[in-house]
C-alpha cells in the first residue's frame, strides 16, 4: 500500500477541528480523522461536517467501537465516513459484525490493536474476517512514559500482510522509523494538530514520508533520558509543568533574585539552620555539574548564601540554588548571572556553626524533597518533579507547551480565548434538586 497520511484531529470543538482540517489540506492531507474526543464531544456531527467541507476527502471515523458493532458502523457509514474504527479488545463477534456492516455499507473498518494482549495473533485473525487494515496505537499516556510504537510494529508486520496504520508520537522524523518499520498508514495528531503553522506542518511530514529523509524538529519529541529530560525542561516553563501536574508542584514563596534566568537539574538537598552557611557550602563540593542545590533554612533569616558561594557553583557547573531562607550579595550574583531563588533577600551573613544534614528529605512549604527529585526555577517560580516520574512530568509538560503554542496562534488570529476554546459551553451547570439551573 502507498504510504498514506492521517490527520488526526483530537479536538473538543468541531469549529476548531475543521479550521485546522482546511490547514492541513492545503499542505496535501488527504485522510481527515474525526478522533474519538472529537466524536465524544460533538458525535457523528464531526464526521457529517468533514464530509461536507471536504467532499473528496477520505473521512476517518474513529469510533474505538466496544460494542453494539452494527448500529455504530452503519450510523459512521450513513453520516459519510470511509473509514470506522473498532476496538481490538471487543469480542470476536463485535469485530466481524463490524467488518460486515464495512462490506455492506462499502467502509473499510480499521481494528485498533491498543491494549490487545496478542497484537499479532489478533492481527492475522483480522486478515482473515476480511479487515482492511490494523492499527498500531501507542497511546498518549504510554508516550509521556518514553514509550515508542516500532518495535511493536515489526512484531504485527511479521504477522500480518494487511496494511498497518501506526499512531502515538509520530512527527516529520519518526515518520521516516515507522515507514521503515513497515507501517502503511501514518497517523500524525499534535506534531500538526498543535502547530502554529498547520499547513506546513503538514507539507513537511508528507515531504518526509514521500522522501523517507527525516525532517528535523524540536517540538513533537518525546524523551526518556537524563539529557533529553533537561532538555525539555529547559524548554517548557514552571507554569507549563504545573499543568502537566494537574495544578501542583511549586515550591510555595521561592521567588527568583535574578530575574530572566532560568536552570534545571536534579536536586542536591541541604537542611540546615538559619543562618548556617556551613552545609550549604559544603554542598557545593559534593554536588555534580548540573545538580540543583535545594536548601530548606526554614523560610528565615540571616543569608546562607553569598557572592563566593555562587562564584564557587559557577566553577563546579552547578546549575542553581533554591532556598528557603535567605540569600545575600545580589547585586554581585546578577552580574556574574548565577540562578538563585530564595525567600528572602538580606545584607546580613550567619555563621557557619556545622548543624544540619546534606542529601536528605526535606519539607518546604508542605512539598516533600527528596535527593535526585528534578527541579525546574524560572521567574514564574519553583516546581519540583518526583524522581520516579520525572519523565512522564516533563512529557506532558511539552504537551501543554505544543497545545499553547496553537491556542496562542488562534488568539492572534480569530480571536480571545474565551471564543477559541468555547469556554461557555464547557462551565459546569449548576442546579437545584427540582434540575432547574441556578
Amino acid at each position: 500500500m502507498k504510504p498514506v497520511l492521517q490527520v488526526a484531529l483530537d479536538f473538543l470543538e468541531l469549529k476548531r477541528a475543521l479550521e485546522l482540517a482546511a490547514e492541513a489540506v492545503r499542505g496535501g492531507a488527504e485522510w481527515l480523522e474525526a478522533g474519538t474526543p472529537l466524536i465524544k464531544s460533538v458525535g457523528l456531527d464531526s464526521v457529517r461536517e468533514l464530509r461536507r467541507h471536504f467532499p473528496k476527502h477520505t473521512i476517518v471515523a474513529d469510533l474505538k467501537t466496544m460494542d453494539a458493532g452494527r448500529i455504530e458502523m452503519e450510523a459512521a457509514a450513513k453520516a459519510g465516513a470511509n473509514i470506522g474504527t473498532v476496538s481490538g479488545t471487543a469480542s470476536e463477534s463485535t469485530i466481524i459484525e463490524c467488518i460486515e456492516v464495512g462490506r455492506h455499507y462499502g467502509m473499510d473498518v480499521h481494528v485498533d490493536l491498543l491494549n490487545v494482549p496478542d497484537p499479532a495473533g489478533l492481527a492475522k485473525k483480522c486478515e482473515g474476517w476480511g479487515a482492511h487494515h490494523v492499527g498500531i496505537h501507542m497511546p498518549i499516556d504510554d508516550q509521556m512514559r518514553g514509550k515508542t510504537a516500532t518495535e511493536l510494529l515489526r512484531t504485527v508486520r511479521a504477522a500480518t500482510g494487511l496494511p498497518i496504520a501506526v499512531a502515538g508520537g509520530l512527527n516529520s522524523e519518526t515518520v521516516v522509523d515507522i515507514l521503515e518499520a513497515g507501517g502503511n498508514i501514518l497517523i500524525v495528531g499534535g506534531a500538526i494538530t498543535k502547530a502554529p503553522d498547520a499547513e506546513k506542518a503538514t507539507r513537511d511530514i508528507l515531504k518526509a514520508i514521500q522522501t523517507r529523509a527525516k525532517i528535523s524538529t524540536e517540538l513533537y519529541k518525546r524523551g526518556s533520558s537524563e539529557e533529553e529530560i533537561r532538555k525539555i525542561l529547559m524548554t517548557v516553563s514552571t507554569p507549563n509543568i504545573s499543568d502537566a501536574m494537574h495544578r501542583s508542584g511549586e515550591i510555595p514563596g521561592v521567588g527568583s533574585v535574578n530575574v530572566g534566568h532560568k536552570a534545571v537539574g536534579p536536586a542536591f538537598t541541604v537542611r540546615t539552620a538559619p543562618g548556617d552557611w556551613s552545609k550549604p557550602v559544603r554542598a557545593i563540593e559534593e554536588a555534580k555539574a548540573g545538580d540543583m542545590i535545594v536548601i530548606d533554612a526554614c523560610g528565615l533569616t540571616p543569608a546562607v548564601w553569598g557572592e563566593l558561594a555562587s562564584h564557587s557553583c559557577l566553577r563546579k557547573k552547578v546549575a542553581g540554588v533554591v532556598i528557603h531562607g535567605a540569600i545575600r550579595d545580589i547585586d554581585e550574583i546578577r552580574k556574574m548571572k548565577f540562578p538563585a531563588w530564595a525567600t528572602h533577600i538580606t545584607p546580613t551573613a550567619g555563621e557557619p556553626k556545622g548543624f544540619g544534614e546534606m542529601q536528605v528529605t526535606i519539607r518546604i512549604g508542605g512539598v516533600e524533597i527528596s535527593p535526585g527529585d528534578w527541579i525546574a526555577a524560572d521567574d514564574s517560580g519553583v516546581v519540583r518533579l518526583p524522581r520516579a516520574r520525572a519523565v512522564e512530568i516533563a512529557n506532558r509538560a511539552m504537551n501543554v507547551l505544543e497545545a499553547e503554542n496553537r491556542l496562542r496562534e488562534e488568539i492572534h488570529q480569530k480571536g480571545t480565548l474565551s471564543e477559541v476554546v468555547e469556554l461557555e459551553k464547557w462551565e459546569k451547570e449548576i442546579g437545584d434538586r427540582s434540575g432547574r439551573k441556578t
